[in-house]
């Protein structure tokens, strides 16, 4: 494995990196969502529970407050499908996400391998130079008349 290789599988770990750190964002932006969507949602359940009885009402009044209630309840209802198609699009970005970080790890153990495998040869070069260079000192001690 050479030096070439180790930068392009380290340049391949950054993407990953990158596009995990993207999908990550994307995942924080998409529960902000969420949590808006669920705050719109206690909202309009109080706007509808909290406008009173109509039934007490003179009958133009109460239908008056029984279409709001209506209007808003289906509103409600709206925001909730919404909600819920919200939430399943978060489920397949979730699982975007876990397959990227796999992928980075994936490829963050290979390059650790192969930065070891490189390592271990340059250590191997190394004292093969070593030993070569004290053999051929001990050759030239041999040599030498004493």
């Amino acid at each position: 494995m050479s030096h070439q290789n180790i930068r392009n599988l380290t340049t391949l770990v950054a993407l990953r990196n990158t596009e995990v750190e993207r999908l990550q964002t994307e995942m924080a932006e998409k529960q902000n969502l969420r949590e808006r969507y669920q705050k719109n949602l206690d909202r309009l359940t109080g706007l509808y529970t909290n406008s009173g009885a109509s039934g007490n009402l003179h009958p133009a009044l109460a239908g008056n407050c029984g279409n709001y209630k209506q209007a808003v309840m289906q509103m409600a209802d709206s925001h909730r499908l919404d909600l819920h198609m919200h939430e399943a699009d978060m489920a397949v970005s979730q699982q975007a996400l876990n397959a990227a970080w796999a992928k980075r790890e994936v490829l963050g153990k290979v390059l650790v391998t192969q930065q070891k495998v490189v390592l271990k040869q340059q250590d191997a070069k190394e004292r093969k130079q070593h030993d070569d260079l004290a053999t051929q000192a001990w050759l030239r001690g041999q040599k030498s008349p004493v």
